[in-house]
């Protein structure tokens, strides 16, 4: 099976997370140069403070859970599953694949647990990471990081993910 080029859709979701951000109230920008290490900075300008998110995506929805990191310069990895269709299925699959979009908010420690230290790419499994489903769609985690005051705008625990 041939490299399937999904350079587009990696900068989809880089906005998505972005959007995601931003209707929370969370003032973010992206960087429009390859900077080692993340894509996007969230920032709280009343409290001074920022942070930097490293967008990750996977097109296929059957895909095997694992995204390459090759650098964890950064204080948040959001892992984007854009499950765009079946690429992998075996026989039998039914239906499309296509679903809305997963966010797994990750604190760079949790993605650092889930690299597989075999994996010359430096892949990171969620199936590695201890209860990765408490991460899903959990925007919280870069709200309470950068400091907003609970109830501005972003409800304590609010996990959306659509």
């Amino acid at each position: 099976m041939g490299r399937l080029d999904t350079s587009l859709e990696a900068q989809g979701a880089e906005f998505l997370v972005l959007g995601h951000l931003l209707i929370r109230g969370i003032p973010a920008y992206k960087s429009y140069q390859n900077f080692r290490g993340y894509d996007l900075i969230a920032t709280n300008p009343e409290k001074g403070r920022s942070c930097r998110i490293q967008v990750k995506s996977r097109w296929a929805t059957d895909y095997d859970g694992g995204f390459p990191v090759k650098s964890f310069d950064c204080e948040f990895v959001v892992h984007v599953a854009l499950n765009r269709g079946f690429r992998y299925r075996k026989r039998g699959t039914a239906g499309s694949g296509i679903r809305a979009p997963d966010y797994y908010v990750l604190p760079v420690a949790e993605a650092k647990k889930g690299q597989d230290p075999r994996s010359e790419w430096g892949k990171v499994f969620l199936r590695r990471i201890p209860s990765a489903q408490r991460y899903l769609g959990n925007w919280g985690l870069i709200h309470r990081h950068l400091g907003y005051a609970a109830g501005k705008r972003v409800q304590e625990g609010d996990s959306s993910t659509h």
